[in-house]
């Protein structure tokens, strides 16, 4: 395309900078959202650039707070497509579980350390381990009939899609 102006070409860059600010996956900052720590220094074969960390944080964050959203209310609609494969199988199956036997499950103050252990050398996935730490409250309706404080670690696979990183496995481990 030829711009009549170094101005209109300002123009368009701007336009286009706006539909992605607008179209970015967003979330509140609260009580209730999960903090999230990534050491990318033991990865390999590939570095992890630090623009991908910060996108790996975000997304990890934003999977788990939508993760706690959807086990709260017992629907996948707020799983926005941040789970895929195998992981998305388990988590819808374990939604429509719980939503037939009438419970559902509430995540509070989640705290995750992930540690990077694999990062393909085509950039297209890569390997986490989480060590997760949150409390959990199981309802029946609205009355609390389990509470307890967890421990769990997990081998996470994210991979690249078009505008964030989404989970594909979240596979629960006893160590690492």
């Amino acid at each position: 395309m030829k711009w009549r102006s170094v101005s209109d070409a300002r123009l368009a860059t701007m336009f286009v900078l706006g539909v992605l600010v607008i179209s970015a996956p967003r979330f509140s900052v609260g009580a209730d959202t999960p903090q999230v720590l990534l050491d990318a220094s033991k990865a390999g074969p590939r570095a992890v650039e630090s623009l991908t960390e910060r996108s790996i944080i975000r997304d990890y964050q934003f999977a788990w707070m939508n993760l706690a959203q959807a086990r709260a209310s017992s629907s996948t609609a707020p799983l926005n497509g941040l789970f895929v494969g195998t992981a998305n199988d388990w988590l819808t199956s374990a939604v429509n579980s719980q939503r037939h036997s009438g419970l559902s499950f509430r995540y509070s103050n989640q705290s995750h350390k992930l540690e990077a252990v694999f990062y393909a050398p085509e950039g297209d996935v890569i390997e986490l381990h989480d060590n997760a730490e949150y409390d959990l409250q199981i309802l029946e309706e609205s009355k609390t009939i389990h509470t307890e404080h967890v421990v769990a670690r997990y081998v996470v696979l994210m991979t690249p899609a078009a505008d964030r990183w989404v989970i594909r496995q979240l596979q629960a481990v006893p160590q690492f």
